[in-house]
């Protein structure tokens, strides 16, 4: 009897101890307390380098989804899947719902967190990638899984996101922050806000979704869009899972984040068709994106259900948008030549030599390179890129003189969301013709 309770002793001590040391979801190794995760900051977006079942991908940290999306696949080749089966996903976009891959048991490592039964999910559809529109390489999206079991801390300023394990570490007090509940629906996380225009002064629920690069949209447009004069434009405002979306861009008075305020905001008011199939909580009155979060240091507690707010050197600064109405993306790349100089020789005379004996040799060296080739993917009407005669599908060649390749795409972004008044040159090719194309930047509002 006394071996038989022993035996059940330590069979429960076994069992008790596979159980405790079995880690759901994201966990930090060696048992750390925080580790720091270096991101790049491209069109507000964080982008992250992971490792799935062991490969190096880039991926765009979204707290505006769920799970783990991985599109790009011609550009990881070897990556390892592990049992698939499929699955139809519905996203943002006026398309239906698109195909995709689910695979299961799968280890993801970010830093030093990692997950050794991860599911994520596959696209197939190469008009869904990220990559074009970014300039860099994206792979995927890294979805709010990833802060479930972590303090996570993202310095949008410094560009390095720090996970805290919250059995070690707990938030302090902080005087100069303001910290607000979050409601979790579905796996995402709201919080509320105070907006107010001219017309309208209410309290809104707002997805956070630092998945969006925009700074916040709005469903209900009632008190904030106007007519008569218009106090609005129409623009592309980005790619959704089911498609492209398009919508309406104006600037409402005042965002309130608790005592902190956010004045002249750029605001946006995506096209019903673009949301409705998507929209599954009720109560929500749109999101906050990229835009409004990388003005702040911003901390997530999914545990406790809160996050932190604290601003940083970008808060003062004024909301920009894209004044020339252009939307490049990159598409392949070219081969281009280009000529340097290598060396100069002059042979000076002696007290011996004519003049004519003096000679400069100049030495020159052809250089071949791929570089990136910038294409227009979207053209707003009425913008000053479209009066100038720029048509969707243009490559664009240079900017002020200055050769496209030799930019990054975001850093193009910045140039068309500069000052108002810049004037902006390009050299455009449509066909066989290359044309030169002049236009200045020019506010809506």
């Amino acid at each position: 009897m006394k071996i038989l309770r022993k035996a059940l002793v330590l069979l429960f001590f076994l069992c008790f101890s596979v159980a405790s040391v079995a880690q759901i979801g994201f966990f930090l190794q060696n048992n750390k307390k925080r580790d720091k995760i270096p991101f790049k900051l491209v069109n507000n977006l964080p982008i992250v380098q992971i490792e799935i079942n062991g490969t190096p991908l880039s991926f765009i940290l979204d707290t505006g989804v769920k799970s783990t999306i991985l599109f790009s696949l011609e550009e990881a080749d070897s990556l390892q899947l592990r049992n698939t089966n499929p699955v139809m996903l519905q996203g943002l976009g006026s398309g239906g719902a698109v195909e995709a891959l689910r695979s299961l048991n799968n280890k993801v490592k970010v830093g030093s967190a990692i997950d050794n039964d991860h599911d994520l999910y596959i696209i197939f559809d190469s008009t869904l990638s990220f990559s074009p529109r970014m300039g860099i390489p994206v792979h995927g999206i890294l979805g709010n899984e990833f802060f479930q079991n972590f303090i996570v801390k993202i310095n949008y300023a410094t560009e390095v996101i720090t996970i805290y394990n919250p059995k070690k570490n707990k938030l302090k007090a902080c005087r100069k922050c303001e910290d607000l509940p979050l409601n979790f629906v579905g796996g995402k996380s709201y919080f509320s806000l105070q907006v107010e225009s001219e017309n309208a002064s209410k309290e809104v629920t707002l997805l956070v979704d630092s998945g969006s690069s925009d700074v916040m949209w709005l469903f209900d447009a009632a008190g904030f869009i106007q007519e008569s004069p218009p106090n609005y434009f129409k623009d592309f405002l980005g790619l959704g899972l089911s498609g492209n979306i398009f919508g309406k861009r104006t600037r409402i008075r005042k965002l309130s984040v608790g005592g902190l305020q956010l004045k002249e905001v750029n605001t946006s008011f995506p096209e019903e068709e673009a949301i409705v199939k998507a929209r599954y909580y009720e109560d929500r009155d749109g999101s906050v994106g990229g835009g409004f979060l990388s003005r702040f240091t911003v901390t997530f507690d999914y545990a406790n259900k809160m996050v932190r707010f604290k601003k940083n050197r970008k808060f003062k600064e004024p909301f920009h948008y894209n004044m020339s109405g252009l939307t490049l993306e990159h598409q392949g790349m070219e081969l281009v030549k280009e000529e340097r100089q290598a060396s100069v020789n002059t042979n000076r005379m002696n007290q011996n030599e004519s003049l004519s004996a003096n000679s400069i040799s100049v030495t020159t060296e052809v250089h071949f390179s791929l570089v990136p080739k910038y294409i227009v993917a979207e053209i707003r009407e009425g913008s000053p890129a479209d009066l100038a005669g720029i048509q969707k599908g243009d490559e664009v060649i240079s900017i002020n003189g200055k050769p496209c390749y030799q930019y990054k795409l975001y850093k193009l972004i910045e140039i068309f969301s500069s000052d108002e008044g810049k004037r902006i040159s390009l050299e455009i090719k449509r066909g066989d013709y290359i044309n030169k194309f002049k236009f200045t930047l020019k506010s809506v509002f």
